[in-house]
């Protein structure tokens, strides 16, 4: 007699699992502990096989019936129901083990193995939030074209043209990844080529102008705010190199005696190491710096927690505070300045130049027989861009002291 609703509530646990038979060979097996789950016995290929269905009330009696039936469709079909319920198992683990997330994770992984700085590392890890949010539970062989605009246009319509941008290289970049571990064929990417709104080109505002940057380093000496973001305003322009470079200088990497700073590969963008030659002006600010007391590996410790360097917002916090807005100077606009002012010179090897902003030859070929690091120039340029530093700062526009230094 087949089972009714009535009599499946009614059904009490017992010392022993017993059965409550529907018809078709599924029934009800109520356990010592109360449970109560659904199994349909059938037998394939002359073996007898039991399917868990699933568990009451989780699992209604219509729904339990209606899984018996497809499990009956299979066998006539001549497919075991059991084996199909482990091949599915089985896909489901595998899907996750691709899924686009677990991909994008496993390569966040290998750029940290490949030594890239913390900073890039968590802006990675937060423009990939974009699409994990979306399709990161589906496999990454699955995701297509569409999937991801889908993902960039959300970006586009609050006007992160540039993020969106970056992100479809960076997704690139995973799909890519994807396809050499063996989980994916395609990369997507390539077929949203043009697809997406080019940003306006926008550079990092800077001072390049000679009258201009004497106003703004006889402004930093007016600085008041604490003496680490001080010192460190005073030290970009004589150095000029990124900020992230400036603000994690530790006192170890000084050679005083030497006068040079060696900023090692893991904290430049190219990851290659740079020396800086420090210029009188230049070591004379970190022994100023030096001598207050301070138990720090920085050399512009942070003011909450002197164990961390200036935060990334610092410099440019305190640039605004001089009166600059972010459209005239930031932090990284002294590189752009020494730049235009070493080239406008023109006493000075380009290539000095480039190499000194730590820049990395484009050509590959040019850049393998093009190693000389222009070092006795180098030093020279450096103590004379700081005497030019200083007579931008103390002379009166119009007399002759900064065209003098510049020659």
């Amino acid at each position: 007699m087949p089972l009714t609703d009535t009599a499946i509530r009614a059904a009490k646990p017992k010392d022993k699992p017993y059965k409550l038979a529907d018809a078709n060979s599924l029934y009800l097996l109520v356990t010592p502990t109360g449970a109560k789950c659904w199994r349909y016995d059938y037998r394939f290929q002359g073996r007898r096989k039991s399917l868990s269905v699933g568990t009451y009330p989780d699992m209604s009696l219509a729904a339990a019936r209606h899984e018996r039936d497809i499990a009956r469709a299979m066998i006539v079909a001549g497919e075991d129901p059991c084996l199909q319920r482990k091949l599915e198992k089985m896909a489901k683990k595998l899907c996750g083990g691709n899924a686009f997330r677990v991909v994008a994770d496993e390569w966040l992984e290998k750029q940290k193995r490949e030594g890239h700085a913390q900073v890039t590392i968590d802006k990675l890890t937060w423009i990939l939030g974009f699409p994990n949010a979306i399709i990161g539970d589906r496999p990454v062989s699955e995701v297509k074209a569409q999937d991801l605009l889908l993902v960039l246009r959300k970006l586009e319509v609050r006007g992160k043209y540039e993020t969106a941008r970056r992100l479809r290289s960076t997704c690139g970049r995973i799909f890519r990844y994807a396809i050499a571990t063996g989980r994916a064929e395609v990369d997507p990417t390539y077929a949203l080529q043009g697809a997406l709104t080019t940003p306006k080109t926008t550079h990092r505002a800077a001072i390049i102008e000679a009258k201009a940057a004497g106003g703004l380093l006889r402004d930093i000496d007016r600085y008041g705010g604490q003496p680490a973001t001080l010192f460190a305003l005073k030290l970009a322009p004589h150095v000029f190199v990124r900020p992230g470079e400036l603000r994690t200088a530790e006192w170890s990497e000084f050679d005083l005696e030497q006068n040079v700073w060696t900023i090692p590969a893991a904290k430049t963008k190219m990851r290659r190491l740079l020396k800086v030659p420090l210029s009188f002006q230049a070591r004379g600010i970190l022994r100023e710096a030096r001598s207050i007391k301070s138990r720090t590996d920085y050399v512009f410790p942070a003011m909450c927690n002197r164990r961390m360097p200036l935060s990334e917002n610092t410099l440019n916090s305190a640039i605004r505070r001089l009166g600059y807005s972010k459209a005239e100077m930031t932090a990284h606009g002294f590189r752009a300045m020494a730049s235009s002012l070493l080239n406008e010179m023109g006493i000075w090897n380009p290539d000095a130049i480039e190499r000194q902003l730590g820049h990395v030859e484009g050509n590959g070929v040019r850049r393998a027989y093009a190693r000389a690091e222009y070092w006795d120039e180098r030093v020279r340029m450096m103590q004379h861009w700081s005497d030019y530093l200083d007579a931008l700062r103390s002379d009166i526009p119009g007399s002759q002291t900064i065209k003098q230094a510049a020659e």
